[in-house]
């Protein structure tokens, strides 16, 4: 048996121990109440401003049953410890939480203080995935106050890590899984889904995730992580939102070897009966919610076009890998070009080599040789000025064989047929291409880490001076983008102009500081979904994925410019999405493609825009014998 002393001594350490932490959560709380983006978010700012005082905020309405544990349990209506006294009495939860009443803002301090102790990326992610699950209003409000910092671990690149582990990690459902064996019952089971108006719907069928590949029914990570940006960064509202996947199989041998993995364990579905399982799937959305806007999100190439030529023109649709980052990219593109001292209208002028012949590489191609159109090419030079480099070198039919070409998807077919400079050949490598069509911007959806070398990145740079070399290496997750932005600033000696897929840190070089620039769709797909949704567009049309590129282009300040930057500084991208919303709503006006009564009725775009759109703070909460359906 331990002595008394022995006993007293350990006490004491304990005591010291707990000394210790209460002083480094003071110091952590002080500091953290000290931060720029903590003091620009404060509740009484938003008091006075955005939302108003809180006992004049719209209540939120809960169903008469929910009482107790059940308001905690649910995530729409928790507020952990922030529930006032008077809330605690009305909803019966006096007794079931701590005593102390908490502020959101002492809330978010506890939230950053331990996810800044954790150590890894991973851990990071899991830990504010168990945070969504409990109070969705304090995550999207940690997001909206931290993007910079939490944007990377909900989103690109540690989601890929997510989705990879996502049924060894798993721990409770979030969305819907509709699979091959639910055929013939989509239109039941969609009215499992408690929410009466959903606005936004992202799907997945798990068979390209990021640069992946096949992760099957592990893909779910995917759509809830787009769906946290769009509610954060966009303004949608959690409750009407929905991440879907549609498991048809997969190829993906560990997944099939895998004791844990929650998918269908069999081939994935191919032909009429894939196209059967996506068809009932996309009625089942369309009879319950005929206003919601579908998202697909990384469908492998085969067919994601496909699809989205299928659907586009009858429902409101769009395919964020091909229209969404294609979007993007021509917003930094148009960017780059301001960066380098020319106006938008002088892309018409620009050669462009674009690594990768997938979905997304053609996606972005076709984008921007629609906008060159638009600023008044013809259709044939226009893809012309396009040289597209897959794995066998230079895609053109002139040296590949007829039975090749045939086998290439139309919208390949059509960036292979013609070049302004006549060597081109099938198999030319990418050097070869930067040596006679001398690009004037290098772009890389490739997914091969480091294949913008030393050499290649050196002869484009040589070739445009002495203009400055655009480089966009839109690959992600990190590890697989295709050069570094310190490579990128070395190897052209500080003059390029960088935006990448995945984030990197600022570089120092020869004293000076060059801050990178992320193409990350979060620029775009959210005010773009905002827009489209609370406009109840009947499509998204060419035209208002061309006005979002154009919004976002134009949302980079000087000062950003002066740093060296072509997107906006993502602490900004509730402003920038707010822009590009109003700029989709008002371009599909003139489409004639808007049916939500405000607008025609000729309500200002942006203020009915702002005033429906969703900001993460607390109501009070009431219950209702009719329920809400708000």
């Amino acid at each position: 048996m331990l002595s008394l002393a022995r006993l007293g001594a350990r006490s004491a350490r304990r005591a010291a121990s707990a000394r210790r932490a209460t002083s480094a959560w003071a110091g952590n709380a002080e500091a953290y109440y000290d931060e720029d983006v903590v003091k620009a978010d404060s509740c009484e700012i938003l008091d006075e401003t955005k939302v108003g005082p809180y006992r004049m905020r719209r209540p939120l309405k809960i169903p008469l049953s929910h009482r107790g544990m059940e308001v905690i349990q649910d995530p729409l209506f928790n507020k952990g410890t922030a529930f006032e006294p008077s809330e605690r009495d009305r909803l019966g939860l006096r007794g079931l939480l701590p005593p102390k009443v908490n502020t959101m803002n002492e809330q978010c301090m506890r939230v950053m203080t331990t996810l800044r102790g954790l150590p890894a990326d991973l851990d990071k992610h899991v830990y504010l995935s168990e945070l969504h699950d409990r109070n969705e209003t304090l995550f999207h409000r940690v997001v909206v106050r931290h993007v910079k910092e939490l944007a990377p671990l909900i989103y690109t690149p540690t989601v890929g890590q997510a989705c990879v582990e996502f049924g060894h990690q798993f721990k409770r459902p979030r969305g819907m899984y509709f699979s091959a064996s639910d055929a013939g019952e989509m239109n039941a089971m969609v009215q499992n889904w408690p929410m009466k108006d959903v606005r936004v719907v992202v799907v997945t069928d798990g068979s390209r995730i990021l640069g992946l590949g096949d992760l099957g029914a592990n893909g779910m990570g995917i759509p809830i992580g787009k769906l946290a940006l769009y509610c954060a960064a966009g303004g949608i509202a959690p409750h009407r939102v929905l991440p879907v996947v549609i498991d048809v199989g997969t190829n993906n041998p560990a997944l099939l070897a895998d004791p844990v993995y929650l998918g269908l364990k069999q081939p994935r579905l191919t032909g009429k009966k894939y196209q059967e399982v996506i068809d009932e799937f996309v009625q089942a959305i369309m009879n319950r919610w005929p206003k919601c806007l579908i998202q697909f999100e990384d469908f492998e190439s085969s067919v994601a076009q496909p699809l989205l030529d299928r659907y586009r023109e009858k429902l409101l649709c769009f395919n964020d890998d091909i229209q969404g980052t294609g979007a993007t990219v021509l917003a930094g593109a148009l960017a780059c070009l301001r960066q380098t001292g020319k106006t938008p209208e002088q892309l018409k002028d620009q050669t462009i080599v674009m690594v990768g012949a997938g979905s997304a590489g053609i996606g972005v191609s076709a984008t921007i040789k629609d906008a060159m159109v638009a600023a008044g090419l013809s259709e044939e030079e226009a893809l012309g000025r396009f040289y597209v480099i897959e794995k066998d070198g230079l895609l053109a039919k002139d040296g590949m064989a007829d039975a090749d070409f045939a086998s290439l998807a139309p919208e390949q077919q059509a960036f292979a047929t013609n070049f302004a400079h006549a060597a081109a050949t099938r198999g030319d490598s990418l050097l070869d291409v930067i040596a006679y069509a001398k690009p004037t911007m290098l772009i890389g959806a490739s997914t091969v880490a480091g294949l913008f070398d030393e050499a290649v990145v050196k002869t484009f740079h040589a070739n445009v001076k002495p203009d400055r070399p655009i480089i966009m290496p839109l690959s992600n997750p990190t590890s697989k983008c295709e050069v570094s932005y310190a490579d990128a600033i070395e190897w052209t000696d500080g003059e390029v102009v960088f935006a990448s897929g995945s984030p990197f840190d600022p570089v120092e070089r020869n004293g000076k500081t060059y801050t990178p620039s992320q193409c990350n769709n979060m620029f775009v797909f959210p005010g773009v979904g905002l827009g489209a949704s609370i406009a109840e567009c009947r499509v998204v049309t060419d035209a208002m994925l061309r006005a979002a590129s154009v919004a976002c282009a134009e949302a980079v300040t000087d000062e950003e410019m002066a740093r060296g930057q072509v997107f906006p500084s993502v602490e900004r991208i509730r402003d920038v999405s707010l822009d590009v919303a109003v700029a989709v709503a008002e371009c599909g006006l003139e489409e004639g493609v808007v049916t939500r009564a405000e607008i025609l009725k000729g309500a200002d775009v942006r203020d009915f825009i702002e005033t429906k759109s969703y900001f993460p703070a607390y109501v009070p909460v009431v219950t209702d014998p009719l329920h809400f359906d708000q």
